[in-house]
């Protein structure tokens, strides 16, 4: 039973945030709003024991550094989106770790290529219109960055990494879409229900992730 208390917080808790916090005041809303991400944080680490691989460590950075961006982007989009395009990377590296080759996988950067050019698409012709065209390579950069952390992700084999990293995507693209495109319907509560579980998905990944690798 202990094993699955600290999943429970980590639902309650995130449940908290997006169904009862107020959006003002501001530091109350960011306060609950990184308290799940330093829980999942804590789950994280349970896997980095003292025989830690490289690998689980630079995850975890990646962990740490996007709960930095959840905090940033609320007085900056542009210092949060750069958070969590560093964090990002932090995974991107340390799932080609532990990449496996399939060709099947390998083939999956065909689709993701073709949806990320899609929405990117659309997001730079969104922002144009908004005139803010000084957006518009941050955001395409940081498309791309997500985008071969997803492929990273394929490429292990392992199934918490995907599922995590396609729910990160889904919800950047939910947030993205609503803040330049067209309103959303319920977009606060798709996009943090799917960033959590992103998170949270990640975070489990390093129990498994490294399975016969010494990375």
């Amino acid at each position: 039973m202990k094993k699955f208390v600290l999943p429970l917080l980590i639902l309650f808790m995130s449940g908290l945030y997006i169904f009862c916090i107020p959006e003002n005041p501001t530091p109350l809303k960011v306060t609950f709003k990184l308290i799940p991400m330093v829980l999942i944080i804590i789950y994280a680490f349970q896997f980095c024991n003292t025989k830690a691989k490289p690998t689980q460590w630079i995850i975890l950075s990646g962990l740490f550094i996007c709960m930095l961006g959840d905090g940033l982007i609320a007085g900056s989009f542009i210092f949060g989106l750069a958070a969590f395009l560093v964090g990002h990377l932090f995974y991107l590296f340390g799932f080609i770790r532990v990449w496996k080759f399939s060709k099947p996988r390998f083939a999956m950067f065909i689709l993701i290529l073709g949806y990320s050019f899609l929405i990117s698409n659309e997001l730079v012709n969104a922002i144009a219109e908004n005139g803010n065209s000084k957006l518009v390579i941050p955001v395409i950069a940081y498309v791309i960055v997500i985008s071969l952390m997803a492929w990273s992700a394929i490429m292990t084999g392992n199934k918490w990494a995907i599922g995590g990293s396609i729910l990160f995507v889904l919800s950047d693209s939910i947030l993205s879409w609503n803040m330049f495109v067209s309103n959303v319907p319920q977009s606060s509560l798709l996009i943090m229900s799917t960033y959590y579980t992103a998170q949270f998905l990640i975070a489990h990944s390093l129990g498994s992730l490294l399975n016969n690798s010494s990375k």
